[in-house]
């Protein structure tokens, strides 16, 4: 007989119910339906015990397998700012990787806010889940990180890291992303470049920096500073930096590297309101190779990221850590150059290739 939930006053099918139904003891159709036991039943009787239940409508009771375990299959995943495009692919890798064991990811938004993450933490604490994956961490969160744990939870960083914290990491190489950028500028003829930089309490925007800086100064360029800096990486800051640049007197930097992908699209809007044409009159770089770089006028060279993978490799590392009780050894993923036409020559290049072919 069915079981009845008397809180919700609905019928539940139970293990049970789906042992008698396929005609094996309880304790088989426990461990067919249990990704961490799976393996231990035959095959066939796996398909079997799972066909039965998937046609009972069996769901398994998390809390009782919880209280068993001293688990809460549920995971959860810290963010900044879900209306971010560049969040979404790494949210998307880690929830189909845990999925893959049982585990069950629970997004909570910091809105960038440094009280609501505290409060964020202690109402994820309170109900026990059984680690934390965060995406959104900045320099000044190290205090809060040790305290997580010191509550001996398990804990990786994904997409932004902390100096000197030591804890289980997948990143991306933002040092190198920098470098490309730079490079990428440098090679087309450019000695005049400048950066819109993000956030520089987020270590991912402060690696960029250093990257590009690094690159134009062993060149012998000139990095042109803005020294106002995005604290969202919005459009509206790109277009804001880029006035900010345009406004300074003297020769103009025609390279310019953006820390993100918006704040390049607002800063190709400036521009425009200037008068000026990309890439005619400068060549701009963007960060993170978003949806639809390709299809904005110009389409938009810019640094690509292995976003949904780096989601997936951080929840590994979290399987790992919980099956083994050890913290594996941080990763770091190699972005790439996507180039495409709002970077070119810079005008005095321009100027002279048409003098010589006169």
């Amino acid at each position: 007989m069915e079981g009845r939930d008397a809180r919700r006053g609905r019928t539940t099918v139970t293990l049970e119910d789906v042992a008698r139904a396929a005609g094996v003891h309880y304790s088989t159709v426990s461990r067919a339906l249990d990704p961490g036991t799976v393996r231990r039943v035959s095959i066939d009787t796996r398909k079997h015990v799972q066909a039965v239940a998937k046609k009972m409508g069996y769901l398994p009771d998390m809390v009782a397998s919880g209280l068993k375990k001293g688990r809460t299959q549920t995971v959860a995943v810290i963010a900044g700012d879900l209306g971010n495009p560049n969040i979404a692919p790494v949210l998307r890798g880690i929830a189909n990787e845990l999925e893959k064991v049982g585990l069950m990811s629970l997004i909570s938004e910091t809105q960038d806010d440094s009280a609501r993450l505290q409060r964020v933490l202690n109402h994820l604490i309170r109900r026990r889940v059984d680690a934390i994956i965060m995406t959104a961490a900045r320099h000044n969160d190290a205090a809060k990180l040790r305290w997580i744990r010191r509550q001996g939870i398990p804990l990786v960083l994904a997409v932004q890291d902390v100096p000197g914290m030591r804890l289980p990491a997948c990143t991306n190489d933002d040092h190198l992303g920098g470098v490309l950028a730079a490079q990428h500028l440098l090679s087309l003829g450019h000695r005049r470049l400048a950066q819109l930089r993000g956030p520089m309490d987020i270590n991912s925007c402060f690696m960029r920096a250093q990257g590009f800086t690094k690159t134009v100064a062993a060149a012998g360029a000139v990095e042109v500073v803005v020294r106002s800096t995005a604290p969202t990486g919005s459009i509206e800051e790109g277009a804001l930096l880029m006035g900010e640049l345009l406004d300074k007197k003297g020769l103009r930097a025609t390279g310019i590297f953006a820390h993100h992908d918006l704040m390049a699209f607002g800063a190709l809007t400036a521009a425009e309101e200037r008068g000026l044409t990309c890439p005619r009159d400068l060549s701009i770089v963007g960060y993170h190779n978003l949806p639809h770089d390709d299809r904005i006028v110009p389409p938009l060279t810019s640094i690509l990221q292995p976003r949904e993978e780096l989601g997936r490799i951080a929840a590994e590392i979290l399987v790992a850590m919980l099956d083994s009780g050890r913290p594996p050894s941080p990763r770091r993923l190699a972005p790439t150059l996507v180039v495409r036409k709002s970077t070119g020559p810079p005008p005095e290049r321009i100027v002279q290739t048409v003098r010589k072919s006169m």
